[in-house]
């Protein structure tokens, strides 16, 4: 259903034309993020260029209770960006201001549009980063990052995307700019930017963001070490960390991932090796290479068949690109796969993943592990036939499960995807019904319409109906 003649007329008149689209093709291209597996069915899609254009449509939404929703690069993995039927996308991909660094407070204010690892590139001459790095880094959107909490491999030692945004401009659901947060962490009062950061697009649209930078290492050094069994590598996990070592990184790739990607980027990695562990320290240049020798020594006594440490920067970056591009190599042997993104704790590692492989082996199908192993975040890739009804069925059925293990001992729905439209239908299983009412309550102070992403995080009865018949149809509850 495209735009109403007199909704489109206004935002023509306002945004442009060529910033207003309800064509078949563009309607096709947004019908789901990088979720694959739903989709839904917009009224149209609109393009703001600035943060009194945003505030503009929004309250026109607003007033003619049209739900809408803010969508960035697309590369999000719970359909957080996927429309219900009948909603507006608002794509903020014109919002790519980026301000000078300032390297006194060391901040930089940049557009949600603007692409994760460009703020670091504009930080990098000054001594400076930006340190959530998901791996989608060099194509997800900071406006993305803000709504998921997103992670990434470096998070261990110095947390999500919440640590490092200092303050958040936004639009709220009727239209009102308000800015949360300021130039620096513990203001007074709530911490409203810390409620804002995760909200996953249901409390407001970003339109600029005061990211914190921190200085870059004075010196890196980066690890492989390869197993003959997952069981052995998980073990090593553990141990490092209960030695009261906090790598700057540590990450497991199994097998199925290293045979994907090594062919392509070619970086060294040990072909053969059921898993490799990818450890990097960072810290001041003293000191170094003793935790260096200490991590080698907990790898062997973990019967690593080999441990090896990147000779210099090149090697360390191509290390890094394969670990970064993992997940669009899989590609070569699967036409599609479904990322998981359950938490446990670590010490439940090797457990959890044979469980995670009899779960494939019962469904009849492949999985690939390339996941965050120093804070237990699992990244379970469940390769599938997207032209097999019965293959697609049983990929649902198997992540349900995945899921539900994570659940069972001890762990979270989600790590840093987000909840989105993927995992609603299990919030009730980790929240009891008071909690449950106290956060849709606290939605409704930003949100109390339900226009903004409805159906996400907590299902919206009457909406998103062409995501639930493709549910039900899967076998999803709903």
């Amino acid at each position: 259903m495209p735009f109403a003649k007199r909704v489109r007329a206004q935002l023509v008149e306002r945004l442009g034309a060529a910033h207003v689209k309800d064509d078949p093709a563009t309607l096709y291209v947004y019908r789901c993020d990088a979720l694959t597996l739903h989709g839904g069915a917009p009224m149209g899609v609109i393009f703001p260029g600035s943060a009194e254009e945003l505030a503009w449509a929004v309250a026109l939404f607003n007033r003619e209770g049209i739900p809408f929703l803010p969508r960035g690069a697309g590369t999000g993995l719970s359909g957080g960006a996927i429309p219900g039927e009948g909603a507006v996308v608002v794509e903020m991909d014109r919002f790519r201001q980026i301000g000078p660094v300032d390297t006194v407070n060391r901040t930089i204010e940049v557009g949600p549009g603007v692409v994760n690892i460009e703020v670091s590139r504009q930080a990098e001459p000054h001594g400076l980063r930006f340190t959530p790095d998901p791996s989608s880094q060099k194509v997800s959107s900071i406006g993305g990052n803000v709504g998921e909490n997103a992670g990434g491999p470096h998070t261990l030692k110095h947390g999500v995307t919440v640590n490092h945004v200092l303050g958040v401009d936004a639009v709220l659901a009727d239209g009102s700019a308000v800015r949360l947060g300021g130039e620096a962490f513990g203001r007074p009062g709530p911490d409203l930017t810390g409620l804002f950061v995760g909200s996953e697009g249901t409390f407001g649209i970003v339109a600029s963001v005061n990211c914190r930078l921190t200085p870059l290492p004075e010196k890196v050094a980066t690890m492989l070490a390869a197993f003959h069994s997952v069981a052995d590598a998980s073990q090593a996990v553990s141990h490092i960390i209960g030695a009261g070592v906090i790598p700057a990184a540590l990450e497991m790739i199994d097998q199925t991932i290293v045979d994907a990607v090594e062919p392509l980027i070619h970086a060294g990695l040990p072909r053969g090796a059921a898993a490799v562990l990818i450890i990097e320290l960072e810290d001041l240049a003293d000191g170094l290479g003793e935790e260096t020798e200490r991590i080698a020594a907990i790898c062997r006594q973990h019967r690593a068949a080999e441990v090896r440490l990147a000779g210099d920067d090149a090697e360390r970056a191509l290390i890094w690109r394969a670990r970064k591009e993992a997940v669009g190599a899989i590609g070569t042997i699967s036409p599609s796969f479904y990322t998981q993104d359950g938490v446990i704790p670590r010490s439940k590692l090797p457990q959890v993943l044979a469980e995670i492989a009899e779960i494939a082996a019962k469904h009849r199908l492949l999985v690939a592990n390339v996941f965050h192993a120093g804070d237990g975040n699992l990244h379970p890739l469940i390769l599938y036939d997207s032209t097999d009804e019965d293959e697609i069925r049983r990929t649902h059925e198997a992540g349900r499960e995945i899921l539900r293990v994570c659940l069972r001992e001890g762990g979270a729905l989600s790590g840093e995807h987000g909840i989105g439209l993927e995992k609603a239908h299990l919030l009730g299983e980790v929240f009891d019904e008071a909690t449950m009412a106290h956060m849709k309550d606290v939605r409704a102070v930003f949100n109390p319409a339900e226009l903004l992403n409805p159906g996400k995080i907590f299902p919206t009865p009457g909406r998103c109906s062409e995501t639930k018949a493709v549910r039900a149809k899967s076998g999803i509850a709903v």
